[in-house]
This record gives C-alpha cells, sequence and structure tokens, in this order.
C-alpha cells in the first residue's frame, strides 16, 4: 500500500491510527501476518492468508477491510463468528479490470507484444494480426465489470452477447447487449471474456468440454480469478490451435511458471487487473476510510 500516494497512510493517521505497512513488498504468509498484524485492531487487507489460525493470533483484531474484491484469502465465517467485520472495495478496481480487457484484446488480436518483443531483440518481423470489427464478444458474467467491459466493446461497434443468472434484462436492452444462455454465449462468440468469481469448490469454470464449445480460432480472455479456466485443457487448446490465441492476468498457481510460458499465442500478465494508478489508489483510500468508519461504529 502506498505505492500511488501517501493518501491511505495520512487519512489513518489522522484519524490517530498507527501505521504498520508491509516490509516485505510481496504477499505475506501467515507467520508474517501474525508478526506484524499481533497487537493491531484492524487489517488494510491485500491477498495475504487471513485464516482462523491467524484471526485465533490476533486478539485485538474487529476489522478486515481488503482493498479490492475477491475474499477468498479470507475466512470469512470464522471471522463473523469472532465478531470480526470483513468489508472490500467492489467499486475500485471495475475500470480498470474493465481497460485492461480491452487492452488485453487489442493487443492478442494485433500481436502487439509479439512485435514488441522481436524490435528488441532486433528482428524486424511484421506480424500479421486480426481486426476486432465484426467480432462478437462474449462476456460470462455481468456484475460491475463485466457491465464495464460490455459498454466498452459496444463503444467500438462489437456486438456483444451476454451470460450471467442473475442478468439486468433492463440494462441489457439499453446497453444493446444481446442475453444468452451459457452454451450460446460460449458457442457464438469470437472473443469469449471471463467476469465470474469461480465456482464455490474451485473448479474449473472452463474445461475442456466448454472449451471444444467455442469457435475454431476464437480467443479467450481471463482477468477474473485464479483457476476459473483449466490452464491443462487451455494449453491444449492453444498447442493445437483450436484457439487462436489466449490473454490471461490470473492463475490457478501464483506467481505462474508453467507449459503456458513455452507458447508464443498467448499474452500473459502478473494479476495486475487492478493495478492502474488512479485505480489502485482509489481502492487504497476508500478501503481506509472504511476501515475507519467501521472501527468508529464499533
Amino acid at each position: 500500500m502506498g505505492q500511488c500516494g501517501s493518501e491511505p497512510f495520512d487519512l489513518l493517521k489522522e484519524n490517530g491510527y498507527e501505521v504498520i505497512n508491509n516490509p516485505y513488498g510481496r504477499k505475506l504468509t501467515e507467520d508474517e501476518v501474525i508478526e506484524l498484524a499481533r497487537d493491531c485492531v484492524g487489517i488494510v487487507a491485500g491477498v495475504e492468508p487471513l485464516t482462523a489460525r491467524v484471526m485465533d493470533a490476533l486478539p485485538r483484531l474487529k476489522c478486515i477491510s481488503r482493498v479490492g474484491v475477491g475474499m477468498d484469502s479470507v475466512d470469512i465465517p470464522y471471522a463473523e463468528n469472532r465478531g470480526i467485520k470483513v468489508i472490500n472495495t467492489p467499486d475500485g478496481p471495475t475500470r480498470g479490470v474493465a481497460e485492461l480487457t480491452l487492452a488485453m484484446t487489442m493487443s492478442l488480436l494485433r500481436r502487439i507484444p509479439q512485435a514488441d518483443a522481436a524490435l528488441k531483440q532486433r528482428k524486424w518481423e511484421k506480424q500479421i494480426g486480426n481486426l476486432i470489427i465484426g467480432k462478437t464478444i462474449g462476456v460470462i458474467g455481468l456484475g460491475r465489470i463485466g457491465r464495464s467491459v460490455s459498454e466498452l466493446f459496444r463503444g467500438i461497434k462489437n456486438p456483444v452477447i451476454g451470460y450471467d443468472p442473475y442478468a439486468n434484462e433492463e440494462w441489457a436492452i439499453a446497453n444493446g447487449v444481446k442475453l444468452g444462455t451459457l452454451e450460446e454465449v460460449i458457442s457464438q462468440c469470437d472473443i469469449l471474456t471471463l467476469h465470474i468469481p469461480g465456482n464455490k469448490d474451485k473448479s474449473a469454470f472452463i474445461t475442456e468440454k466448454e472449451i471444444g464449445m467455442m469457435k475454431d480460432g476464437a480467443f479467450l480472455i481471463n482477468i477474473a480469478r485464479g483457476g476459473v479456466v483449466d490452464e491443462n485443457a487451455l494449453y491444449g487448446a492453444l498447442k493445437s490451435a483450436k484457439l487462436a490465441g489466449a490473454a490471461i492476468d490470473v492463475w490457478s498457481k501464483e506467481p505462474y511458471d508453467g507449459p503456458l510460458c513455452d507458447l508464443d499465442n498467448i499474452i500473459m500478465t502478473p494479476h495486475l487487473g487492478s493495478y492502474a494508478r488512479e485505480g489502485k489508489l482509489k481502492m487504497e483510500v476508500d478501503a481506509c476510510q472504511n476501515l475507519v468508519d467501521s472501527l468508529k461504529i464499533k
């Protein structure tokens, strides 16, 4: 926290709190969380493990305020049993993730990373890519981010077909988004982008079966959650050219160092969906404000 500005720290200090920052510059282990937060009343959380063991070692803890949306790293039922309030910042990452989805799609179609890599090796290699015009965008998950992604693609005149079990039909009509079944979206789109929390049992949502339903030569974008896509099935589909390409920002195991690294037709990024300066700062400020407000109530 604090990479994009001092405002989050300033907010906490102005409200009388002493701040202990993560000194390691990476995801903390359980033992490191316990060591750093032993006397803390609140945690402004990233993705470090906030398990029952960790919470039991933090007797003064009253609030966990997550910077971001995903809560997989927090044992929420145990926190509730302990009377520890858990809050997130659902609006903070929306624009950042949506814009990255569009950027990844454009880069994938025009093979921009491959052209850049070749030129940096002093190789003048012109890459033949694809235009986005006329391509149908399939959006699975029409929450805040999925709706924002749909609106961006509609803004450049692409047809969009979306699936969500709780889809807002009024919003879809107003924004020119066609709603379909899961099978219709997967089979009809040229570019499939995922914006879902994933299955509760952590199993893959997009498996070999779903990839087999996609058009030959389609593209797959995952900036949702690690594990949503079966990475072995994706490798096979990219290797065989069933899929023309993929862009993946989230991984079942992070850092990722698996076989997808060896392929040329995939863009890989290290979970940076919300890592836009403006969006990240807003999330951190919102998380700190949530923490301050929660502790005042208590």
